[in-house]
């Protein structure tokens, strides 16, 4: 660690020390400080942090408060520095250097599966396809986040298969990677006492908790009385005081309730910090198209999370409609990328088609390979923001790019060619094409009248 990021550290440090003496008052004190070193920079983000921070009535007011009463102190710190300090100051300029030195694709995240195998089987699931077997192993995983922290990555995800069959890796890695944030998304039915004291311990996890829904929905895909157990979870980690967020798949079956100002309220009465809503995606030989959101469907998510997220007190991310906050496609290294069990370097965790192995190369030397640059040399894949993947709503694109590249498919065990799936979206995109059009138009001209 250079010494200015040692100063940064210790100074966010310093500033959380002297916050928690007396929060309501020594926040604004902090935002006093804050604006007037800012130097003229961030000042639209600084004048709604303030009035988040000031205004009672403001939706985000109690989110806040929520944050400095409900989570342990240390953890807070340690995911405020580890966030703040190491994956963005310190990680993103690394980054940008990496990108021009190498001229690839570097970044801010890799997704990875430390196993395939899962407690539950749950319907329509391609994770149970690569069978139970496969495994990452500890210092497998570990040398990933070596060579990622040389190219100034600090943020590492875990998927699966459930990721925490192996909580006792896991748990390793946080504590010898301390200076990391890692997210899980998770079923939650493992997370015991125990392992809630392991995580208040190292202080750097973060779940991301699997729902479907209502009890009926959840068991009816997961298996009877799993709900229950999510719920015994989330209440063991809002006791613990832990930060923890939802994961949430929306499809065509069940986008009314899993969208619902109902489910929302919901997850802020259960004490969720976050949740990240993904679309439904047809992956692997057995997915159901059918599953598919309608081009309403979506519409009516598109504006619905986005009204949530302006009022009301839980941060939510909608990975295939918020594509314009981050430039379009993040897949491929440009912002993250998937490693799965077998070692597999797949441009995203929908994508499952690869050149590379980090078996028998390095973390780079994937990212160098023909499919990553493939992605790099066209992404942005759409200049409309609502159209940013390359099979989804650009079928054609990932056909040529895997038929260009020689890329195989990874699933072990039912391989699906790149024909398949794209044949699976052209219909799709189709539809969804000139409804895409109409609403990125809307946002252009809503954001040209200041509204």
């Amino acid at each position: 660690m250079n010494a200015s990021t040692a100063i940064k550290k210790f100074g966010l440090e310093q500033a959380f020390n002297y916050l928690y003496k007396d929060p309501k008052e020594n926040l604004v004190k902090l935002m006093d400080w804050a604006d007037k070193f800012a130097g003229g920079e961030f000042e639209t983000q600084r004048k709604l942090i303030r009035e988040a921070i000031t205004d009672p009535k403001h939706p985000y007011y109690p989110f806040i408060q929520r944050l400095l009463t409900d989570i342990d102190p240390e953890v807070m710190k340690t995911i405020a520095v580890n966030f703040f300090i190491n994956a963005s100051l310190v990680g993103w300029p690394k980054q940008e250097e990496c990108r021009k030195k190498y001229g690839c694709n570097i970044p801010w995240a890799i997704l990875l599966d430390p196993t395939s195998a899962c407690n539950l089987h749950c319907t329509g699931c391609w994770a149970a396809e690569y069978g139970n077997k496969l495994n990452l192993t500890y210092e497998e995983i570990d040398d990933i986040i070596q060579q990622g922290k040389e190219l100034g990555i600090y943020m590492y995800i875990y998927t699966g298969g459930e990721p925490l069959v192996r909580k006792k890796d896991l748990i390793r890695l946080c504590e010898k990677h301390s200076d990391c944030i890692f997210l899980s998304f998770t079923n939650a039915t493992l997370i015991d006492e125990a392992f809630a004291d392991e995580m208040l311990r190292v202080k750097n996890f973060v779940p991301a908790i699997s729902l479907e829904g209502s009890e009926s929905a959840t068991d009816g895909r997961r298996g009877d009385g799993v709900y229950g157990k999510v719920m015994k979870g989330i209440e063991l980690l809002l006791r613990k005081k832990l930060v923890y967020g939802i994961s949430a798949c929306y499809t065509s079956a069940n986008f009314e309730s899993i969208t619902s100002e109902a489910f929302f309220d919901q997850l802020i009465g259960l004490g969720c910090y976050f949740i990240w809503y993904f679309h439904y995606m047809p992956v692997g030989n057995d997915a159901s198209p059918e599953l598919l959101p309608t081009p309403e469907q979506r519409i009516a998510t598109y504006h619905r999370i986005r009204k949530y997220r302006a009022e009301k007190p839980l941060f939510a991310m909608d990975f295939q409609n918020d594509a314009e906050y981050v430039g379009g496609c993040i897949a491929g290294g440009r912002r993250y990328l998937h490693i799965n069990a077998n070692g597999d370097m797949d441009p995203c965790v929908f994508i499952h088609y690869s050149d590379s192995n980090i078996r028998e190369k390095t973390l780079l030397e994937c990212l160098q390979s023909p499919i990553f640059m493939a992605y790099h040399d066209g992404q942005p894949f759409n200049k409309n923001m609502l159209r940013p993947c390359p099979m989804l709503e650009n079928p054609q694109l990932l056909r040529e790019m895997v038929h260009k590249t020689g890329a195989h498919s990874t699933d072990l065990q039912s391989p699906e060619s790149v024909n398949h799936l794209c044949d699976k979206c052209v219909t799709y995109a189709e539809n969804w094409k000139p409804e895409a059009e109409r609403l990125w138009e809307d946002s252009k001209t809503q954001k040209t009248c200041g509204v």
